[in-house]
C-alpha cells in the first residue's frame, strides 16, 4: 500500500481505547491491518473484540510501479485484482497466525464478507400495459440467483439480529430448516411444501423449537410460493398457533 497503517501503532491505540467487549470500525481498511491488530490485541488480553472493515473493490493497475506487487499477488491467488481482496487475505492469514501461535485462545478469528446489493425480494410494480403479466411474474418473490445465504442475511438485517449470531440447520422431514440465534429465527427456504409435507413439518420444526427454547418470542419465515395451495399453507401455520408459534411470515 502506498501509506501502510503500522499494526503495533493500530493494535496499541486498540489497547488503550477500546474494552474486551467493543466494536473497532475501520471506514477505509486497505489491507486490513485494523482488522489484524484488533486479533493481536485479543490474543494479548483475552477480549472478545470484534471488527467491521469497509473497503471499495478498487482496481489494482498491473501497470503501476506502485501497485505491481499488489496486483501479482491477487494473480497468484487467482483473485480479482482489487484491494478488497488483499483486505480479505490479509485477515485470513492473520487468523490462522494467531490460531497457530496462541492455540488456547477460546476467541473466534472468523469473518464474514458481505457486500451491498439490491434486495433479494422483488418488490411490486405492476406494469399497467400487462397486468396479467405481472401477476404471474411476481409468483415468485425471491429475485433470480440469490442463494439461502443471501435470504438469511437480509432476513437477518431487518429483522434487527446481528449477522455474527449463531446458525445452524437441520433436514426436517427432506426440507432444510435454519435456525439463527438460537431459534430466535426459524426459517425454511424450500421451494416446495406439498399437502402431505406440512403436518411433519410442522410438527418437526414445533419440536426443534422446543428443543432450542429461545429466550425471546421466534419468528418463522417460509418461501410463499414453495405452498402446494393455500389450504397446505393454512394448515402449517395453524399447527404451529397451536404450540405457541405465532408469528409466521412468508416471502
Amino acid at each position: 500500500m502506498d501509506f501502510p497503517k503500522s499494526p503495533f501503532l493500530i493494535q496499541r491505540i486498540v489497547s488503550i481505547a477500546s474494552g474486551p467487549d467493543d466494536l473497532v470500525l475501520d471506514f477505509f481498511a486497505a489491507s486490513g491491518t485494523t482488522g489484524h491488530a484488533v486479533m493481536a490485541q485479543n490474543v494479548i488480553d483475552g477480549g472478545r473484540r470484534r471488527f467491521i472493515l469497509v473497503q471499495l473493490p478498487e482496481p489494482l493497475d498491473p501497470e503501476s510501479n506502485e501497485q505491481k506487487a499488489a496486483s501479482d499477488f491477487c494473480d497468484s491467488l487467482s483473485k480479482p485484482r482489487t484491494i478488497a481482496e488483499i483486505t480479505k487475505e490479509r485477515l485470513r492469514r492473520a487468523s490462522h497466525k494467531m490460531s497457530a501461535e496462541a492455540p488456547m485462545l477460546s476467541g473466534d478469528n472468523g469473518f464474514k464478507v458481505f457486500k451491498l446489493a439490491t434486495s433479494n425480494i422483488g418488490a411490486w410494480d405492476p406494469m399497467a400495459k400487462d397486468l396479467a403479466g405481472t401477476l404471474l411474474e411476481a409468483v415468485e418473490h425471491i429475485q433470480d440467483g440469490r442463494t439461502d445465504d443471501d435470504i438469511l442475511n437480509e432476513l437477518m438485517l431487518k429483522l434487527g439480529l446481528d449477522l455474527a449470531v449463531p446458525m445452524e440447520q437441520r433436514v426436517i422431514h427432506g426440507k432444510k430448516v435454519h435456525s439463527i440465534g438460537g431459534g430466535v429465527l426459524l426459517v425454511c427456504l424450500d421451494s416446495a411444501i406439498g399437502t402431505k409435507d406440512y403436518e411433519p413439518l410442522a410438527m418437526g420444526i414445533a419440536a426443534w423449537h422446543k428443543e432450542l427454547a429461545p429466550a425471546g418470542e421466534t419468528t418463522l419465515v417460509f418461501r410463499d410460493s414453495a405452498f402446494a395451495d393455500d389450504v397446505a399453507k393454512s394448515n402449517l401455520t395453524a399447527i404451529l398457533n397451536q404450540h405457541g408459534l405465532d408469528n409466521v411470515r412468508s416471502l
